[in-house]
């Protein structure tokens, strides 16, 4: 019989033994009279086997299998009984009325029970408990945690672990236990010796000989690792409880002494104290001298877990890293491959943000590049090029090249990294950094070697200008024969892009075009792109022909995605505005933006015959709109009756998700219905109040044709008083161009504690003249009618007393309220706008202490989107700043250039230039430098 047929043989032999419906025939044996232990040990083996290996029994034969399991409680065999509890614990999560078992466990569970099964039978009641009843057997998990045999212990400590999600309050009252467990001294237990049962309140108990074991020491102390873990899950919402348990347990500022003897336990503690450095800066002091200490422990493992922690510390010197990384350095030269690993993976870390701390290592990281272990060799040259001199780089590289062949996938992504990093070090080297990066993209690799290798690829042509025209070309060779779709369509768009501007554009139409004959759809789709920007960059008019030329082929493509691209460029080759908007013009439409546009034109009845003004919705570069398609909706987070509050607490909304969670809002008012679409909504609520008053107000503001609606959000913090009659009185500063139409009043307030979400008012305002801009400050004051709460009744009292609140000012301006955020490419529109309407004028900023300063003012008075990275000056003394956004109402873009000098003494003086489609943009971008 051959192999092949043997094997073959025995998986259909195992497949039958092992099959489940020949074990729930099989299960008959658990009623057998007498029970043979060495059957149900077998099948049970084969039950728990099935289970593990994602085998699933529906309700009823999960729990015919429990309950015949449990059957055999009756038999004293100990090895049975331990089947029987590991089947009980898997079964229990598909088994109906588990809980009706819980008697036979408990009386495992007994002091003068066999200590043997008393572990078995914690960790099972643990599975089938109803957390109702945890508080019955709170005397027992009590007694078991401070129990002398470990294995008693930690099933406790353990199961207690897996019962505080449920059962909070209860397992918080064995904090005493707990404690207890983590202190324990003695380094020797015993099988048979468990703690008294006076201690359970059952009087004196006679000595546990019955158990038939002899004494077996046990020093491992696991039982503090898991004490400790239990401990700290009770006290983790405390941090000054937390802070004082690390010192108790630590062992004070040397880390000797320790009560803990545990390693596990101790790295346990290190990583507590880790996280307390993180979350309180204040007592690193203290915390690094115990971190320290523990850099002299007699475990390795204790090292390296406080070396790790050291280096992984936020805002650590370089002489606070000085003994970590001698302690790193001496198990470089370990004969243990882990402690090797372990050591040159957190060196590697540590050298991206302190290289010159962990050079002292070099000479003893290259003995490493030849080490058997190639993991460990690729940490070392990884740790190696980012803390190397320029000198060494062309032998690293040699060094480098000879083991890729020799390491997995993810292991050459982490050199490809480092090299990535090392390109922009030493931009003079790129001749042979991208000569290895060109050779190991033609070697076999996954997607994710060779998109690492692509990114290195990209930067260097984006910052080192020298390389670009040889790196092109290592790209164009590559998608000949790339298989992943993905980067063959990064790389054509990169060569739509570089390409055109380089001196021989020609040169990449035949790699571009080749993709067209011989690839799939969407690869075909990105070369016409491509194609089509050689086209409209180039002003030779031969190759503007030849382009025209392949795209016309492109119109009998098969696929409709290619044909409708290719029809559409060859459109607009010969019409540069059209060429200007469609291939030139990297920004999008916002999508949350265009969708709360969408709903409210949808939505206004008096809509219907005007088209949808797709000028009034802003747009995002593609950077920007793919973050906005990766993040979470939040719509749920402005105050809105359905907000829901979630630990850890979700990331901001976008201003588009806010502005659409408004309209869900202003909807629901029939006052306000009316009113027409929403212009713009406030991008963020301006607080009127500190954050400790009695009172909490914000206000936002929303924008109409013809209104302007203050939406003011209050909430009381006083648990025992009720707001009626709630209601906010406003009076501008100045003659605003606003008359005030009517206040919807809050009825009733209670306290924040006892509702959900924040009361609203509303305030609204008629704009005397819509096609003017109003702005102006108003004072506010809160109004309303104070009543006590009986606190017996939970009801108001009938009289209260009128009160008033005087709240900050709102102002109603430019950015933020008339003007939203748009992207644009800068250069383009400023030209298309030359003709338009345009302002300038200088401002001397004197209380601006640099450039950077008055950029963030700026943005911050304008609301407007820097375009170009131009919000970070690269110079402190001359700087221009690029700000694109829309008016509200249909108002166009607008573009302002920021022109801007600094001087010592003197601050900064600004040359405002303006260019818009209308002429009031203009006008109030300069009031709101000026006001």
């Amino acid at each position: 019989m051959s192999l092949a047929s043997k094997k073959e043989e025995e998986g259909g032999l195992n497949s039958y033994y092992n099959n489940k419906t020949t074990i729930l025939q099989e299960a008959r044996v658990f009623n057998e009279s007498p029970i043979s232990p060495r059957k149900c040990r077998a099948l049970l083996t084969r039950i728990v086997y099935l289970l593990y290996f994602g085998e699933s029994f529906g309700t009823q034969e999960a729990t015919t299998l429990f309950f015949g399991t449990t059957k055999l409680f009756q038999h004293k065999d100990s090895a049975l009984r331990q089947m029987v509890y590991l089947a009980i614990k898997e079964l229990a999560n598909t088994a109906e009325d588990v809980i009706m078992v819980t008697s036979s466990i408990m009386k495992d569970m007994q002091p003068n029970s066999e200590v043997i099964y008393r572990p078995n039978a914690i960790r099972a009641l643990c599975r089938i408990i109803d957390p109702s009843m945890v508080q019955g057997v709170e005397r027992f998990f009590k007694a078991a945690i401070v129990d002398r045999t470990p294995s008693i212990s930690s099933a406790a400590l353990v199961s207690s672990y897996h019962l505080f999600p449920a059962a909070k309050d209860v397992v918080k009252r064995w904090v005493n236990e707990v404690q207890e467990a983590v202190n324990a001294k003695s380094s020797t237990s015993f099988f048979g010796s468990s703690t008294p049962s006076s201690y359970l309140g059952f009087g004196s108990s006679s000595s546990s000989s019955n158990s038939g074991y002899s004494p077996m020491p046990s020093s491992s102390y696991i039982t503090q690792y898991h004490a400790l873990g239990l401990l700290y899950l009770i006290r983790q919402q405390d941090r000054m409880a937390v802070t004082k348990m690390i010192q108790q347990l630590g062992g004070g500022k040397s880390g000797a002494g320790t009560i803990l003897k545990n390693p596990m336990a101790l790295c346990m503690l290190i990583r507590y104290a880790a996280k307390v450095i993180e979350e309180d800066p204040n007592v690193q002091k203290q915390m690094l001298d115990m971190l320290e200490g523990w850099l002299r422990h007699k475990s390795d493992m204790v090292n390296l877990e406080a070396a790790r922690a050291i280096c992984e510390m936020r805002g650590v010197t370089s002489a606070q890293l000085t003994r970590s990384i001698a302690v790193l350095q001496l198990f470089l030269s370990s004969p243990k491959p882990t402690l090797k690993f372990a050591a040159t993976r957190t060196l590697a870390s540590l050298a991206l943000t302190h290289p010159t701390s962990v050079a002292t290592c070099n000479v003893d990281l290259e003995n490493l590049i030849s080490d058997s272990n190639r993991s460990v060799a690729t940490y070392a040259i990884t740790t190696l090029l980012k803390t190397g001199n320029e000198a060494s780089v062309d032998r690293l590289m040699k060094q480098i090249t000879g083991f890729m062949s020799e390491i997995s996938d993810e292991f050459k992504v982490i050199i490809v990294d480092a090299i990535r990093s090392l390109c922009l070090k030493f931009p003079t080297k790129h001749v042979s950094m991208l000569g290895f990066l060109s050779g190991v993209l033609r070697d076999e690799g996954g997607y994710d070697f060779k998109r690492a290798v692509v990114e290195a690829i990209f930067d260097m042509i984006k910052f080192i200008g020298d390389c670009k025209e040889q790196a092109l070309s290592h790209l164009c060779e590559f998608i000949e024969d790339c298989e992943f779709t993905k980067l063959s369509v990064r790389i054509l768009h990169l060569l739509g892009i570089e390409g055109p501007q380089a001196p021989q554009p020609a040169k990449y139409i035949r790699f571009i075009y080749n993709r067209v004959v011989l690839e799939n759809a969407t690869v075909r789709a990105a070369a016409v792109s491509s194609l089509a920007k050689f086209g409209i960059s180039d002003d030779d008019s031969k190759l503007h022909n030849s382009v025209a030329v392949l795209l016309n082929r492109c119109l009998d493509d098969v696929d409709d995605e290619v044909r409708d691209r290719a029809a559409m460029y060859l459109k607009v080759l010969d019409a540069p505005p059209l060429a200007e908007t469609y291939i030139k013009d990297d920004s999008v439409f916002s999508l949350s933006a265009l969708e709360a546009k969408l709903v409210s034109y949808v939505n206004d009845a008096n809509a219907a015959d005007t088209p949808f003004d797709f000028s009034s919705v802003p747009k995002v570069s593609r950077q920007q709109a793919e973050q906005e398609v990766a993040r979470p909706s939040t719509l749920d987070t402005i105050g809105t009756p359905s907000a829901k509050k979630s630990s850890p607490s979700p990331p901001p909304p976008t201003a588009e998700e806010t502005q659409s969670a408004y309209l869900q809002q202003l909807a629901e008012v029939p006052e306000l219905a009316s009113y027409g679409p929403v212009l713009n909504s406030s991008a963020k609520p301006v607080r009127l109040t500190e954050s400790e008053t009695e009172y909490q107000v914000s206000c936002t503001k929303h924008i109409f044709k013809e209104h302007v609606v203050f939406q003011f959000n209050v909430s009381n913090t006083l648990p025992d008083t009720i707001l009626e009659q709630v209601s906010v009185i406003m009076q501008p500063s100045t003659d605003s161009g606003l008359t005030e139409d009517f206040i919807i009043p809050l009825p009733s307030l209670s306290s924040s504690s006892s509702s959900s979400s924040p009361g609203i008012v509303y305030v609204s305002f008629t704009r005397d003249s819509p096609e003017e801009f109003a702005t102006a400050s108003f004072t506010c004051i809160l109004k309303f009618l104070s009543k006590e709460v009986d606190p017996s009744t939970g009801e108001p009292e009938e009289e209260g007393y009128e009160d008033e609140y005087q709240l900050e000012e709102v102002e109603l301006s430019a950015g933020g309220d008339y003007i939203v955020p748009s992207y644009a490419n800068f250069s383009s529109e400023w030209d298309r706008l030359r003709g338009g309407a345009s302002a300038t004028e200088t401002f001397s900023l004197s209380a601006m202490e640099s450039i950077k300063a008055a950029c963030d003012s700026i943005v911050e008075i304008l609301n407007m989107e820097p375009l170009g990275g131009s919000q970070t000056p690269t110079s402190t003394s001359v700087h221009t700043l690029q700000l694109s956004g829309l008016l509200t109402g249909g108002g166009g873009k607008v573009l302002v250039r920021c022109r801007m000098t600094f001087s010592h003494g003197q601050g900064v003086t600004l040359e405002l230039g303006v260019r818009a489609e209308k002429q009031e943009a203009c006008k109030l971008v300069l009031a709101a430098i000026g006001g």
